[in-house]
């Protein structure tokens, strides 16, 4: 068959351009051939470091390149000798940057904190960021029976009371985790998990909640980001019930018969996910198990990383020292 008239053999057969299918903002592009483009620049500025606290960075898995931070204050000789080994508050952070919530978590919380990175979606999808979360908790009991540990976390770190902690994504990974580890954290000795932290944790489902139904439209976190949210991440021909989404979904584990660590779950009053969270802790609770369950009235998804100078954002601070300090006997 001829081309038409004017236009060359190339031009006829080169394929259309390709074209965005989904779109966050500033932060990422998925195009119609696959195709990613991610913004390389922190969703949240990084504050002054004016010598407060301490960071350092580290490989943890060199297979997928995932470094993790750790930070802790600065030590005079006389302190180090002094002060007893602290806990470990193990953070999933779902920024692209340390925002200052956690500086403060280590000015005032009773800990040394690990930040690790996990795989993102959509380039990997569920559960990609569960295995991640997992083997960063492993690299910790590696460095707590090495014969040459890292001496910067070994000094100042009590492994035998570590607290696992996820903001929004990080608080699902900090739930997958807490199934997986169970109570007791046998399989990690000598580390032992005493306690997980949920901070307005990411939680999904195929029926709407009455908080996802109603939610404010205006609001940051709307129901339509986060379907998009769960559509980039959840495995390939997969629905929200999916086990790593829906603790409670048809193939979910029977959370009722297990054993869990105490759990505190902090969320936002007009948080789109707050009903999910409050379901979560209600039947948890109604269960026997050991779960805290506080709601900030008026407050956002994430209220405390947005806004961490505020007042609600403060009082975060204090329950999670306050549960630290009340698990680690």
């Amino acid at each position: 068959m001829s081309n038409t008239i004017g236009e060359s053999p190339t031009a006829a057969s080169a394929p259309p351009p390709p074209h965005e299918v989904e779109v966050l903002g500033r932060v990422l592009r998925v195009y119609s051939d696959g195709s990613i483009w991610r913004s390389d620049k922190p969703g949240i500025e990084v504050p002054v470091n004016d010598g407060s606290v301490l960071w350092k960075d580290v490989l943890f898995n060199a297979t997928h390149n995932l470094h993790s931070g750790f930070l802790r204050l600065p030590l005079t000789k006389l302190q180090f000798l002094l002060l007893p080994r602290r806990r470990l508050l193990h953070l999933f952070q779902d920024v692209a940057a340390l925002p200052q919530l956690l500086f403060e978590a280590v000015l005032r919380a009773p800990s040394r904190d690990h930040l690790p990175d996990y795989r993102l979606a959509p380039e990997n999808r569920l559960p990609a960021a569960i295995e991640d979360g997992y083997g960063a908790v492993k690299w910790l009991q590696a460095q707590a029976v090495a014969e040459e540990p890292d001496t910067w976390l070994t000094e100042v770190v009590d492994f035998s009371r570590v607290f696992i902690s996820g903001d929004s994504s990080g608080g699902n990974i900090a739930h997958n985790l807490a199934v997986r580890l169970g109570a007791g954290s046998g399989e990690l000795a000598p580390v032992r998990v005493r306690g997980y932290v949920y901070l307005a944790p990411f939680f999904g489902g195929s029926v709407r909640t009455r908080s996802e139904a109603e939610g404010p439209k205006e609001a940051p976190l709307t129901l339509e980001l986060v379907d998009r949210f769960w559509r980039l991440s959840i495995p390939a021909g997969e629905t929200t019930d999916h086990p790593l989404v829906n603790p409670f979904g048809p193939n979910s584990p029977n959370l009722e018969k297990m054993d869990l660590d105490p759990i505190l779950v902090v969320v936002g009053g007009s948080d789109l996910l707050k009903d999910r969270a409050g379901e979560y802790a209600e039947k948890l609770k109604k269960w026997g198990k050991k779960v805290e369950y506080v709601e900030f009235e008026g407050e956002q998804h994430d209220f405390f990383t947005t806004n961490p100078n505020s007042e609600p954002a403060k009082q975060v601070i204090i329950l999670i020292n306050k549960f630290i300090v009340a698990n680690s006997i």
